[in-house]
């Protein structure tokens, strides 16, 4: 896939289904965050706010990868058990539905603790 410049690009590099569902985890992170600003970064969608970095995903060919840094997958390390996980990152199968209200859950969480932040410049 060539280099996205922004989430939309991002996204139209995938099968329609695909498309569909990480449209489905853009939009459950914009109303769970809607202050956050969009951007790319390490080639994936990224959610910034107050010059912080807030989540990220990520699709694949099986699952949607998602990276809420070290704090958003310990707070929620129960309910994240049941799916494959990585240093900072869990895969949500393709195969089932994605888990929207945690997935909100989760990165309310990070705006709160993002919140209590200094802002960076």
């Amino acid at each position: 896939m060539e280099k996205a410049k922004n989430i939309g690009e991002y996204i139209a590099g995938f099968p329609a289904e695909t498309q569909a569902v990480l449209q489905q985890v853009r939009s459950t992170i914009k109303a769970a965050a809607p202050d956050a600003v969009e951007c790319i970064a390490y080639a994936m969608p990224a959610y910034k706010l107050n010059g912080h970095p807030l989540v990220y995903f990520a699709g694949y060919a099986g699952h949607i990868g998602f990276y809420a840094t070290p704090t958003g997958h310990s707070q929620f390390e129960e309910e994240l058990s049941k799916f494959k996980q990585g240093k900072g990152s869990v895969q949500f199968p393709l195969s089932q539905p994605m888990p929207l209200d945690l997935i909100a859950r989760i990165v309310q969480f990070r705006v709160t603790e993002t919140l209590a932040k200094p802002k960076k410049k």
